[in-house]
Parts: structure tokens; C-alpha cells; sequence
């Protein structure tokens, strides 16, 4: 079934983007629902051990995709060794008018804005709690449109608190483009701020429910040698247990002259590719085997994925390179990568 996506793929594309994920997610949860899809092999070898946990293997799936928790063991089945559901905020918020998500498939484009559109921390718990899916869970969380940014922690320790009990890891995602002010987090003295009141709540939920999860914070890519030198010594000042790099770009290269290359949001695909390699591998130069590195953004082949693990990843995640290449991606990467 896999295999049929390419065939599939240019009806899926004849919807506007935002109702095509939609269509295609539920269509992949009936099929699951139903049998006709195959759980596919997750990995031909020993996996990889980070951050304390196993990874049956080296690609996972980014966070974005599924927003809710609503399809994970649909996507569970695709190969996945690890699964990042969200952003979820505290509070359900319908994110920004539409149209909000854009193709650009001459470039294997994607650019959003969507806002943080979910349901809330509730409902996504409830979908992890009734999935079947035994994998390795990331929960990715972030704040309300309308809590001020000065108040953004309060929001944050909220979302950990909730997820603490159900997540494999916690991912804080503070560079999203489309909340406003939101990658001011990522500066020296407010990343600080955030990140000295979430270690101390993670430590006490960690005696309290006597589990240890993983805090990992997601980073963007359009930070300067400066800035992402003092975000690198920050992350080790408060021991973060790892670092996804990166989230999507404000850049518009590689795109200029395509139709819906001058929208608002976030521009993720192969044309993040060679910059999100560059961040990975400038991040290992600061950080070195202290907190690990999960490589996200630009990953449209197994070749680029190998890139990622060659400029220091230990793990990789894939979102627009599905929507282009489908489940074949996966399997891929974890030949080619395993």
C-alpha cells in the first residue's frame, strides 16, 4: 500500500493543502482501522539509545502532522521509530484565518502558518491515553496566542505539568514564526528565564510520578553564529536533555519567484535543507555528545537524512519530505541510516 502514494499523491494535490492533510489523515486512520494497513517493519537493526531512551530506529516524525493525537497509531504503523505529536497549548485556540498552509511542489515547499491550531492539552492527552501505539511519544507544547510573552513560562510549566505523565519526551517549542513574539524566548536572558522554572518542575515530576522524561527544546534556524553560540551554552547551563534543530525559516530562498513563495509563515521542505544541516553541525561544534541533537527540516531523501547524522544528529524527523515522498521516505531512511 505504501508504494501506491506516488499514484495517489496528484488527486491529493488537486485539494487545497490544509483539507488534503486532513482528507489523507483519515484516510490512513480508516485504513488502519480496517486492516488494509500493514504495520511496517521499524528497523533492521539495533536502534539507537538517546536521551535514556531506545529508538527502535533513527526517524521519527516531526511535530505539526498531528497537531491532536488524533492519528498516532495510523502513522504508527508507517515505520516510525518515534512519533512527536502537538504543538498543544493549554487552552484549545483555532489558530490563524485561512487559507494558512501552502504547496510549493517544484521546490518540495511547504509554508505555514497555521498559529497553534489544536484542541488543547486535554484532548491530546486523551488520544495518547486511547492510542495502541507503544512506541516512543514526544509531546510537543507551546503557549497560548494570547498569554503574553512575559508570562509565556506560566503557559509551558501548564503544558508540562499535563503531558509529564504521558510523554516519552517533552519538546518546548519556542520557534514557531507564525505566534507572535514567540522566538524572543530564544534570546540569552528570556531562554534563561524559561528554562531555569522548567528544569526544577521536571525534576519534581520526576520524583512525584518516579519516571524520568526528557526536556528538549526545538530551535529555529535563521539565529546568527552570536545568538545560536549563547543559546548552545545556555541549553548546557540548565542541562537540557536535547535540542531539535530546527523549526521552519523566515527565508524565502529557493522560492522568490514561485506562486505562494511571498506568503506569510514558516517555509519548511528542501529548501531548508543545507541551512538546518549547517545549524546541526554548528550546534555539535558548541555541544559536542553533551545533549543530543535531533535534526529536523529539509529531509526529502534518505541522503539527506545521513547528512544530518554526519553533521552531528543522533536522530532525524521528517514532515514535508512525507507529504512529497510519502511512507516510502521512511523506509529510506531507515535502511539507508540504520
Amino acid at each position: 500500500m505504501y508504494g501506491l502514494y506516488p499514484l495517489i499523491r496528484p488527486l491529493v494535490f488537486c485539494l487545497d493543502a490544509e483539507s488534503a492533510h486532513h482528507l489523507t489523515l483519515c484516510a490512513l486512520k480508516k485504513a488502519h482501522k480496517i486492516g488494509l494497513l500493514k504495520e511496517a517493519a521499524v528497523a533492521t537493526g539495533k536502534g539507537v539509545e538517546v536521551m535514556g531512551l531506545h529508538f527502535p530506529s533513527v526517524v521519527g516524525l516531526a511535530a505539526g502532522l498531528d497537531k491532536n493525537g488524533d492519528f498516532i497509531d495510523a502513522l504508527g504503523a508507517l515505520g516510525f521509530g518515534f512519533i512527536e505529536v502537538g504543538t498543544v497549548t493549554p487552552r484549545p485556540q483555532p489558530g490563524n484565518p485561512k487559507p494558512r498552509l501552502f504547496r510549493i511542489p517544484e521546490a518540495q515547499a511547504i509554508i505555514n502558518r497555521m498559529g497553534f491550531n489544536n484542541l488543547g492539552v486535554d484532548h491530546l492527552i486523551d488520544q495518547v491515553n486511547s492510542s495502541r501505539y507503544r512506541g516512543i511519544i514526544g509531546i510537543n507544547i507551546g503557549k497560548n496566542f494570547d498569554t503574553p510573552i512575559e508570562r509565556a513560562v506560566d503557559d509551558y510549566l501548564i503544558g508540562l505539568d499535563k503531558v509529564f505523565p504521558f510523554a516519552s519526551y517533552v519538546t518546548v517549542n519556542i520557534s514557531s514564526p507564525n505566534t507572535a513574539n514567540l522566538r524572543d524566548l530564544q534570546s540569552r536572558d528570556q531562554l534563561a528565564a524559561l528554562l531555569g522554572p522548567l528544569k526544577e518542575r521536571q525534576q519534581q515530576l520526576q520524583q512525584q510520578h518516579q519516571r524520568t522524561v526528557p526536556l528538549v527544546l526545538k530551535i529555529a534556524p535563521d539565529m546568527d553564529e552570536e545568538t545560536l553560540a549563547a543559546l548552545a551554552e545556555t541549553l548546557l547551563v540548565h542541562e537540557i536533555d536535547g535540542v531539535i534543530a530546527t523549526n521552519t525559516t523566515l527565508s524565502r530562498q529557493g522560492v522568490e519567484h514561485s506562486r505562494h513563495g511571498n506568503e506569510q509563515g514558516g517555509l519548511s521542505g528542501a529548501p531548508l535543507t543545507q541551512r538546518s544541516t549547517a545549524v546541526v553541525k554548528a550546534l555539535y561544534q558548541q555541544l559536542g555528545d553533551k545533549i543530543p541533537i535531533i535534526a529536523a527540516g529539509g529531509i526529502v531523501s534518505a541522503d539527506d537524512a545521513q547528512a544530518k547524522l554526519d553533521a552531528g544528529a543522533k536522530l532525524v524527523q521528517v514532515y514535508s519530505g512525507l507529504i512529497y515522498r510519502g511512507p516510502q521516505l521512511v523506509q529510506e531512511i531507515v535502511r539507508r541510516c540504520q
